[in-house]
């Protein structure tokens, strides 16, 4: 067991999907794992091992926000040995033209959080998926039809920004859309010498103001999921 994990040596495989939210870590496990035990409920971040086309994948949630997923993702591969993780989460689009349920696949993060400040001091760190996940998934999406936007993203440690319009200046650098994670995995993932990337669906637009229901957002994940699985 880690400290924020529960599960023992051997119950977690080397592919891992990186869901938020824990409901999501189940739907995942119950819709496309076949066999699937939870292995984790330490503080309600369940984590799943099972197998998809006979190959063991596990799936753990890691909370929101880049202190929270750096923990799971930390352990995962410190601890249990993780060799390429998968984060498949949801974003809102800063694109007029990226519009709700579009997946995109982020080349590299961006980020207005502190934890790479803390570390390069002066410099800046460029955070970017693994090329072969990122190509392994490109394939995937062309070869199965889904469509796709492939490019910069911005993990931001601001939920709710008091300026409506901060998104402008992102999306006039060319940014696609906002989440909350990816540059953190990316670089712990660097660190040490592991494979990552993130798979988002846009939830909502910040350009128009559309939101995707609650309860419409797991159906409408599908295809992300697909993705990931198939990259993997």
């Amino acid at each position: 067991m880690s400290v924020h994990i529960g599960a023992k040596k051997g119950e977690i495989a080397e592919n891992v999907l990186l869901p938020g939210d824990p409901v999501r870590a189940k739907w995942i496990a119950e819709n496309f794992l076949d066999n699937a035990v939870c292995y984790n409920e330490v503080r309600g971040m369940l984590g799943y091992t099972g197998t998809y086309k006979g190959k063991k994948v596990s799936v753990q949630a890691t909370g929101m926000g880049i202190p929270s997923a750096l923990i799971y993702c930390t352990e995962l591969i410190t601890d249990y040995g993780a060799k390429k993780l998968i984060r498949v989460g949801s974003a809102g689009s800063y694109r007029k033209d990226l519009g709700i349920n579009e997946v995109v696949l982020a080349m590299a993060a961006s980020s207005n959080s502190g934890f790479n400040k803390a570390n390069f001091l002066h410099a800046d760190y460029a955070p970017t998926a693994s090329f072969e996940l990122f190509m392994k998934a490109v394939r995937f999406a062309e070869e199965n039809n889904i469509q796709f936007t492939a490019g910069n993203v911005l993990s931001s440690d601001v939920f709710y920004e008091e300026d409506e319009h901060t998104y402008k200046k992102w999306a006039n650098y060319g940014v696609l859309c906002v989440e909350m994670e990816s540059a953190g995995l990316y670089t712990v993932a660097a660190k040490h010498e592991v494979q990552a990337l993130s798979i988002l669906t846009i939830s909502d637009s910040l350009v128009t103001g559309e939101k995707l229901p609650s309860k419409d957002r797991e159906q409408s994940f599908s295809r992300m999921i697909e993705i990931a699985l198939g990259a993997l």
